[in-house]
């Protein structure tokens, strides 16, 4: 694990200020001499910054984006708990966790705190930028925050504006942790319990109701209780409270809330109409968090932008399960892709 620290003030977009921050990055592979082998993977809500942790399947070696040929850059976002700066980062104003008082943050602000990292990187253009769910959020608003920058822009099961019913399941998310009686305590556990129904929620957006009938379908006709289904939320919830916390998920789901290209560009359509990179987005066809119809709209106001189509049981969930599909929609798009002097057929 790498990391970057800006060590200057840095102004939010809600209004606040960061006394400085940290980002937690990984890269994989060698940048070659032209600098134009550039992959930058933008990751989603709970993720991090090691794509071979949670996307094994589209990088590594023999995989899609493999480190032999690509130079693979990945940065935890600002807000998360991973390495980065979040809620239980110590504040040096008061030399104690942010905790309740970390500032509102945006995705704006993310992609302006990664573009940071790209410049002390020495990276001046990027080849692939991707990413899906709110990873993909970041990357259509790098598209048009600096336009020459990236060559390729994939944006998969996201969208150019959080919608209402997307809002809707964070609130009741932020409401299961509010309901938690530690949540105003500040510990670095407090609300915890809240967060593992808060997940719950979360489980039936990413999913749908054909996944759980395929996956947790009743074992017998006799069945009164112990059901697949009911054990399932349980055990998501406590996975996630052992590898996460209430303050940073609270923070995320404001942040998936903030998500408009619009605001202050004149309106959502002039937004998409600056970006320059060549763009493939890529629906999910059981995705009821982000509907296909999110991506059709991008694909139809990003200039030249093509637009592919999942089919998967597994429902927003499958950007992180459908690697094959996904790889075969990127080759095709991708073509032949010259890399400096070397002509790599993909």
């Amino acid at each position: 694990m790498n990391y970057f620290d800006y060590k200057y003030s840095f102004p939010l977009e809600a209004g606040a200020t960061l006394p400085g921050f940290r980002l937690a990055y990984t890269t994989f592979g060698t940048l070659n001499e032209e600098r134009s082998n550039v992959i930058w993977i933008c990751h989603a809500l709970t993720g991090n910054a090691d794509p071979t942790d949670w996307w094994n399947g589209m990088v590594g070696p023999g995989r899609y984006y493999d480190p032999a040929q690509w130079f693979v850059v990945c940065a935890n976002i600002l807000g998360s708990c991973y390495g980065s700066t979040g809620p239980l980062s110590i504040n040096p104003e008061t030399d104690e966790p942010f905790y309740h008082d970390f500032p509102a943050i945006t995705i704006r602000d993310i992609v302006n705190t990664l573009d940071l990292l790209r410049q002390e990187l020495g990276i001046d253009r990027i080849h692939t930028c991707l990413g899906g769910s709110v990873g993909g959020q970041q990357a259509v608003e790098w598209g048009i925050l600096k336009p020459g920058l990236i060559e390729n822009l994939i944006l998969i099961a996201t969208n150019a504006v959080h919608s209402p019913w997307g809002i809707a399941f964070n609130e009741s998310q932020r409401m299961a942790i509010e309901a938690d009686p530690t949540w105003t305590e500040r510990r670095p556990d407090a609300g915890a319990v809240g967060m593992k129904a808060a997940r719950s929620i979360a489980l039936l957006s990413y999913r749908n109701y054909d996944t759980y009938g395929f996956t947790q379908a009743l074992d017998n006709n006799e069945q009164l209780d112990n059901y697949k289904a009911a054990g399932y939320q349980r055990y998501q919830g406590e996975k996630l409270v052992s590898r996460f916390n209430a303050f940073t998920y609270w923070t995320l789901s404001k942040v998936m809330d903030s998500h408009n290209v619009g605001r202050n560009r004149g309106s959502i359509l002039k937004a998409l109409e600056q970006i320059k990179a060549r763009t493939l987005v890529v629906g999910i066809r059981s995705d009821v968090l982000f509907p296909p119809a999110e991506q059709q709209f991008l694909a139809r106001h990003i200039p030249n932008a093509v637009y592919e189509e999942i089919d998967s049981l597994y429902g927003h969930d499958g950007f992180l399960i459908e690697f094959r599909p996904l790889t075969q929609i990127i080759r095709k798009w991708m073509g032949a892709e010259k890399i400096g002097e070397k002509v790599l057929t993909t």
